[in-house]
């Protein structure tokens, strides 16, 4: 359409087919699947020491701020801890990987957005040249100048595009809420194997003293068999039981050397640096307080990041199935342009503008082979996958809180008694001693007590690693205390998509 021409006809048209196209609703899943829980928590939770206020935001580990995740794992009493999780944080190549993520998240739903809106393009050219028809006189040399910008928007008729940008959408938060999941995760893993090295040392420490203790019998054993006073047999078994010790020493610094290599990898850190922060480390501390369980089931699982993703993946492939089914209703497209055109020779030089709005295209899909057909299929293919991993990851949720709350009420009800078994064998092995001492008890009955006393030992601490492991499991397990909350640019990213 030239300058000489309305574009009214056109845009009338366009505007009467694109209400009438508009009517027709592509229909799609549902965007929100159901999966049932239980009402109420079936393990036993572990009483807290005082009275907590559950209303209160700042009673939860993590907001999903990296400050408030560190100042919960910084109330544990142990500065130490706190560097570590940042450290390794810093250098995890999982955190890594889920901030890539939320970055092609965010591109995606700038193209997606984009797809909705016209596209507008420049060019420009230049020529110079002559032409000659037939027997005519040559034409004068001539220079071309040609500027001008193009048009195109497919309109979304069916609500195609649409779709898609909300799949983008959701997938952008999703992004955001695995990066969430991948810190706590993290900083889970980390807490591990921190209390893992701080309970090695701890069981270094018992069995060095045991070593030495059994030493220090093998030694008199052997002066008292020298003077006739013991029997070889006697002097024998004190020496294999100091050589047990010794190995059993060996082997538990080795232990421990493993531990803190395992913590150099995950932070990143010196070795040497890493031994001196732990050698320098305040007494292990108490185990985790869980400050807030949510009362309910369904109440954990919107603090859970990899459930929140799960359901907006369900939200994604039910917007794709959309978009998938509109591919297979009329498209309808306009485009337009204008241009100048600049024309100059030695005898003549002329300006001419142009403009068009056109052509309206309408495609109508007629014959594919399937192809369309197909890829719906294949849509609500993905559409029932992502409702079952999302109905799967919601009980394996529940399942982690349980057994997690079953461990913290076990090792809580242990603790006492372990304690009095240590305390007993303690007393025993104490008499013992004294008595083996003064001549009124043998070797054996000595050694019996002392493997006693240390399998006490060994169960205690062990016991207080566990029992750290159980209550980390459950800051794990209820998603570190976040909530699908962020930060302003998130959300006003979200309520533009949608």
């Amino acid at each position: 359409m030239t300058s000489s021409q309305t574009p009214r006809s056109p845009w009338l048209a366009a505007a009467v087919l694109a209400g009438l196209l508009g009517g027709c609703a592509v229909p799609s899943a549902p965007r929100s699947v159901s999966a049932p829980v239980a009402p109420q928590w079936l393990a036993a939770r572990p009483q807290a020491d005082t009275a907590v206020d559950t209303t209160a935001d700042a009673s939860l580990p993590h907001h999903g701020r990296l400050a408030d995740l560190s100042q919960w794992w910084l109330q544990q009493g142990d500065p130490v801890l706190v560097e570590l999780i940042a450290a390794a944080q810093a250098v995890s190549p999982t955190v890594a990987s889920a901030r890539s993520r939320i970055e092609q998240a965010r591109a995606t739903l700038v193209g997606a957005g984009a797809d909705m809106l016209p596209s507008l393009n420049a060019s420009a050219s230049a020529s110079r040249g002559a032409s000659q028809l037939g027997t005519s006189p040559s034409a004068p040399v001539a220079t071309t100048l040609q500027a001008g910008l193009q048009a195109a928007w497919e309109i979304d008729v069916f609500g195609g595009r649409l779709a898609s940008r909300r799949a983008a959408a959701e997938r952008f938060d999703g992004a955001q809420a695995q990066w969430h999941d991948a810190r706590v995760s993290v900083a889970a893993e980390v807490a591990n194997q921190y209390f893992s090295l701080r309970s090695c040392r701890e069981l270094d420490t018992v069995t060095r003293a045991d070593t030495a203790s059994r030493a220090e019998t093998a030694r008199l054993a052997l002066l008292s068999m020298r003077a006739g006073f013991t029997a070889p047999a006697t002097e024998a078994l004190a020496r294999a039981s100091a050589a047990e010790a010794r190995a059993r020493a060996t082997q538990q610094a080795a232990q421990c050397e493993l531990d803190t290599k395992a913590l150099v990898a995950l932070t990143g850190l010196a070795e040497p640096d890493l031994k001196q922060k732990v050698a320098t480390a305040q007494a292990i501390p108490a185990p985790l307080a869980i400050n807030m369980i949510a009362t309910v089931p369904a109440d954990a699982l919107q603090q859970r990041p990899d459930v929140f993703n799960a359901a907006r993946e369900v939200a994604a492939a039910s917007d794709e199935l959309g978009s998938a089914q509109a591919e297979r209703y009329p498209h309808l497209s306009l485009s337009g342009s204008i241009g100048k055109t600049r024309i100059r020779s030695s005898s003549f030089a002329a300006t001419l503008e142009t403009w068009s709005v056109g052509p309206l295209t309408l495609s109508l899909p007629l014959f594919d082979a399937g192809r369309r057909a197909a890829n719906v299929d294949a849509a609500y293919a993905r559409y029932e996958e992502a409702a079952a991993l999302y109905r799967a990851r919601v009980r394996q949720a529940v399942r982690e809180v349980e057994e997690a709350l079953v461990n913290l009420q076990s090792t809580a009800g242990r603790s006492g008694d372990t304690q009095a078994a240590v305390d007993g064998y303690r007393a025993s092995f104490t008499g013992t001693e004294a008595r083996y001492q003064a001549g009124l008890a043998s070797l054996v009955e000595l050694e019996d007590a002392r493997r006693a006393l240390l399998a006490a030992q060994t169960n205690a601490v062990s016991l207080q690693r566990e029992q750290r492991a159980a209550a980390v499991a459950l800051y794990r397990a209820m998603g570190g205390g976040w909530t699908p909350q962020w930060d302003a640019a998130g959300g006003a990213a979200r309520a533009s998509a949608r």
